[in-house]
């Protein structure tokens, strides 16, 4: 008898149906809307990084890791000190707290500790930091955030009809065995249609700016995906949770916006600041 569950595609759309909209609209609304969205992404995905850590360390406990992480985020929304020197502050924490624990190798402790809250931390800071950037916050954030839609859309698909048509060798076999050269092609062509549409609806940003960000995020956004999936087969789980139906975790949905947010900040800081575009 078939089963009446429904598939995992479907899964996927019924949440990016209901999901997406509401992320454009706390993105829209910014300031505080915005801090709370990144403020809950950040600390679910600092829980589901905790437990991988935990499959391969001893980290320190999770409510520690929670408690840095808001005050960290809470610093790239209204700062009061430079974030590195609250890094710092982290690191130093955890040098003593190894002094008086004898699980695991302190070494790796730390690095793994520090590793979590860094990649987590500094991939949603700057997403905060990149909306604060008025005007145009609203329209950079967007442009990301569609380019990795539509380029994960276009590389599902484009590998579901085209795969190992063109090319015999996977594109990162290892990682991600499912992974095929015609999908990352046809994610390419994604990000840069979705940066061509975002510029098209909105005036005020630059089309070739667009164009610029929308192959740099098609090119280096699969990068986001194999980093993740490198995480998860050192702990030797499929995903970092059940959190979010069809998708897994928030690490595992915001793989490549966690790589490739601070890339664009950098990016933006660039045309802005020192060209002047």
């Amino acid at each position: 008898m078939a089963g009446t569950g429904i598939s995992n595609l479907q899964q996927r759309i019924v949440v990016g149906m209901l999901g997406i909209p509401l992320i454009v609209w706390f993105t829209w609304m910014g300031g505080g809307y915005f801090f709370v969205l990144m403020l809950v992404c950040v600390l679910c995905a600092v829980n589901e990084f905790h437990r991988l850590l935990s499959a391969r360390s001893a980290p320190p406990a999770l409510p520690l890791f929670l408690l840095f992480s808001f005050a960290v985020q809470l610093n790239f929304f209204l700062p009061v000190v430079e974030p590195w020197i609250l890094f710092l502050i982290i690191l130093m924490c955890f040098f003593v707290l190894e002094l008086f624990r004898t699980d695991g190798s302190s070494i790796v402790n730390i690095g793994a500790s520090m590793t979590a809250l860094l990649y987590v931390n500094i991939a949603f800071g700057s997403l905060v930091e990149i909306r604060q950037m008025e005007p145009m916050g609203f329209a950079y954030v967007l442009l990301l955030f569609v380019c990795i839609w539509s380029a994960d859309s276009m590389a599902y698909f484009g590998g579901s009809r085209f795969g190992g048509k063109l090319f015999k060798r996977k594109f990162f076999e290892r990682l991600s065995p499912h992974k095929t050269w015609e999908g990352f092609i046809s994610g390419c062509a994604g990000s840069v249609f979705g940066a061509v549409a975002v510029a098209y609806f909105d005036p005020d940003l630059r089309v070739d700016f667009a164009l610029v960000a929308g192959l740099f995020i098609g090119l280096l956004s699969p990068l986001g995906d194999l980093v993740e999936s490198m995480f998860k087969r050192d702990a030797g789980v499929k995903d970092s949770s059940s959190l979010i139906p069809g998708h897994g975790g928030v690490l595992d949905r915001f793989d490549t916006v966690m790589f490739m947010s601070p890339l664009l900040y950098c990016y933006v800081y660039f045309a802005e600041v020192v060209t002047g575009l």
